[in-house]
């Protein structure tokens, strides 16, 4: 079973088991019930931020959807053994190619993640609770944080609310590399 079959089973698991049916959790995350019903049936690896409204919903930690087992401190990953979990926007590849880095530790409260972007003219805001860290390792980024626009290079780094709607993207026509850390508030 791949990674977006599997986002879409625990998805639909824990959705049953609170007795709510696919539009109670489409109402109570605030997300159509489309983009619900293509995660729950494995069509679609939804981004971040639609992650985070779903385990919110569901009154679960973002990594709850994302860990396949426990393994004990430390967590150690070797960068030629990252494992790349996709996101899709809108029934295509999306620009953002997630590398998760603190998969399968279970009793975490960050979201690390090594974040290929590659360029999109595509530039919606989104939101969510939490706070977001990154640091830019190749390329140029741009930040569209509220009403402001930022662009960030190598070693750069940014730290922000993420209730401001925003946008990180990669800027010109090269991808961009980030490491970049989602703290999401229990």
């Amino acid at each position: 079973m791949n990674a977006t079959a599997k986002l879409g089973t625990r998805v639909r698991s824990y959705r049953e088991k609170l007795g709510l049916s696919i539009e109670d959790l489409a109402k109570n995350s605030g997300l159509d019930l489309d983009v619900v019903e293509r995660t729950e049936k494995g069509e679609s690896y939804p981004p971040i931020s639609v992650l985070i409204r779903l385990s919110r919903a569901l009154g679960q930690r973002l990594g709850t959807f994302m860990d396949d087992q426990f393994v004990p401190d430390p967590l150690i990953i070797r960068s030629q053994d990252r494992k790349e979990e996709t996101a899709s926007h809108k029934g295509g590849a999306g620009p953002y190619h997630y590398f998760p880095l603190g998969k399968n530790k279970t009793d975490r409260h960050m979201e690390p993640l090594y974040i290929r972007i590659d360029p999109a003219d595509e530039k919606s805001l989104s939101s969510h609770e939490g706070e977001e860290f990154i640091i830019v390792l190749s390329g140029e980024v741009e930040l569209v944080y509220g009403k402001e626009e930022y662009l960030l290079g190598p070693g750069d780094s940014l730290y922000y609310n993420s209730l401001v709607p925003h946008h990180l993207g990669a800027r010109g026509p090269e991808s961009a590399e980030i490491y970049a850390v989602i703290y999401l508030p229990i």
